[in-house]
C-alpha cells in the first residue's frame, strides 16, 4: 500500500477507534483492529499522542468552514435568518457520531482538545455573534455609537454560550444518550433562535448599559474616597 494511503487508513481507522473505546484504549488494538503490526503503525506517528493530534486536526479542525463566519457577519439578511442558516451548516460539519464521542471523550480524560477547540468557538464565532447581536439589538438606541464601541463583556459571551450550548446539547442526546427528538433538526434550530432572540432583544441592551452604570458608580466612589483621603 502506499504510504499516504496507509496513513489515511491509521488515520480513518484512529477516528472511529477513539470514538468508540476512548482515547485510554491501546494503539496495540488500533492496530490489530487495521490488520498491521504496532511497529508499522509508529512508523507513521510516533507516538500515540501525536495521532491523537492527527484526529484532532481531522475532526475538528479541518471541518472549519470561514462560510460561518461570512453568514452570521451578512447584515442584508435578518439575524433570525442568518443564525439558523449558521447552525444548519455547523451541524452538518460537527454534530456528527464521531465528533461528539470524540469530543466528550477527550473532556472526560482532561486532555487540551476540548479546551483549544472552545477558545476557537469563542474567539471565531460567539465574539462575532456579539458583535452582531450589538448592531441588531442597540438600533434607534440613545447611546448606540458608544455601546457599540464598548470591550466584549464576558456576560455577553456567555449569553452567546447559551444559545450554542444548547444546540449542542441535542447533539449531545442524539449521539451519546441515543435520545433524540421526532423533531427535525431545522425546527429545533429555528425554535431555539426564536426563544433566544425574544429574550436576548430585551436583555442585551440592559447588559451593556449595567455594565457602563456600574463603572460610572465605581469611579465616583473611587474619587469620593479620593477626595476623603
Amino acid at each position: 500500500m502506499p504510504p499516504e494511503d496507509r496513513r489515511a487508513q491509521i488515520l480513518e481507522a484512529a477516528i472511529e477507534y477513539f470514538s468508540e473505546t476512548g482515547f485510554a484504549s491501546q494503539t496495540r488494538e488500533l492496530s490489530k483492529r487495521i490488520g498491521i503490526s504496532q511497529p508499522l503503525l509508529y512508523r507513521y506517528f510516533q507516538s500515540k499522542q501525536d495521532l491523537i493530534e492527527e484526529v484532532f486536526q481531522v475532526v475538528f479542525l479541518n471541518q472549519w468552514n470561514p462560510q460561518w463566519v461570512d453568514t452570521l457577519q451578512r447584515r442584508d439578511s435578518p439575524l433570525r435568518e442568518r443564525l439558523i442558516e449558521f447552525y444548519q451548516l455547523y451541524a452538518r460539519a460537527t454534530y456528527r457520531p464521531e465528533w461528539i464521542r470524540i469530543y466528550m471523550y477527550a473532556g472526560l480524560a482532561e486532555m487540551t482538545l476540548n479546551q483549544k477547540y472552545l477558545k476557537i468557538v469563542r474567539d471565531r464565532l460567539l465574539v462575532v455573534m456579539c458583535q452582531e447581536f450589538r448592531f441588531a439589538f442597540l438600533q434607534g438606541h440613545p447611546r448606540q455609537a458608544q455601546l457599540l464601541k464598548k470591550p466584549m463583556l464576558p456576560r455577553e459571551i456567555e449569553l452567546a454560550w447559551n444559545l450554542h450550548g444548547s444546540m449542542f446539547y441535542w447533539a449531545v442526546r442524539a449521539n451519546i444518550f441515543k435520545a433524540g427528538s421526532r423533531l427535525s433538526f431545522d425546527q429545533k434550530t429555528t425554535d431555539a433562535v426564536d426563544l433566544f432572540l425574544e429574550g436576548a432583544k430585551t436583555i442585551y441592551p440592559l447588559i451593556l448599559e449595567s455594565d457602563s452604570e456600574d463603572k460610572k458608580r465605581l469611579l465616583q466612589k473611587t474619587k469620593g474616597s479620593a477626595a476623603k483621603a
